[in-house]
């Protein structure tokens, strides 16, 4: 039994590294909230290599060296959770992933084992530029609003392509409390937070640089 499960769930992986993902836990739970729904998987090459940045500035800056988990982070979380009344996390863009598109949003050490197993598993079998397209694209940017296209086409009127630094940098401001901060109506604290993940990108080495970090692991022609 344990096997079969296991083979399913390697399968399961190994299909979502082709085709979208067409829905997350997350946002049949939201749904349920009475959120609506926006959401539109486009392709990796339809995403700005402004957002890939700014999500990597914001959230995981050594995203494109660690192999889904960031040791240092997590310690500094666990460390940091013992006396806070609020827990924080320490999660990298792939357990984010991971949960997001295979696993239910509450805490507990059944869902953190399963989290831990699903992120090793998309790093081994997805790689960092699949990793990154499936993040920007169900990553949940405001009520109701998942991924990218949604995002830029609702708050800017134009497709992901387009988007420019300061715009990705504005829509990676609210996170990780999409429902708490406001990119329509961004707060000071928003706005200071967007200046921040401005520097740095610009520290990170800007989107040419990054660009070509992540383009050999797209599989993609030159």
């Amino acid at each position: 039994m344990f096997l079969f499960i296991w083979l399913i769930s390697v399968l399961w992986i190994v299909l979502l590294k082709w085709i979208p993902v067409f829905f997350t836990p997350l946002m049949v739970i939201r749904s349920f909230e009475g959120h609506e729904w926006h959401y539109d998987y486009v392709s990796a090459n339809d995403i700005s290599i402004n957002f890939y940045l700014a999500a990597v500035s914001a959230e995981d800056q050594k995203f494109l060296s660690h192999k889904g988990f960031d040791w240092e982070s997590i310690q500094k979380a666990w460390a940091g959770n013992k006396d806070a009344k609020r827990i924080k996390g320490g999660s990298t863009i792939s357990q984010q992933t991971a949960k997001n598109v295979f696993l239910w949003p509450n805490r507990s050490w059944v869902r953190k084992g399963l989290e831990t197993y699903f992120t090793f598993m998309i790093e081994l079998i997805w790689g960092k530029a699949r990793i990154l397209e499936v993040y920007s694209n169900i990553v949940e940017l405001g009520p109701g609003v998942y991924g990218v296209e949604a995002a830029s086409q609702k708050y800017f009127s134009k497709s992901a392509s387009k988007i420019n630094n300061s715009e990705a940098a504005l829509l990676a401001s609210v996170l990780p409390s999409p429902l708490k901060y406001s990119v329509s109506k961004p707060s000071a604290y928003v706005r200071k937070r967007q200046s921040w993940i401005l520097r740095q990108m610009n520290n990170l080495g800007g989107a040419k640089s990054f660009r070509k970090a992540l383009i050999p692991e797209k599989e993609e022609s030159k």
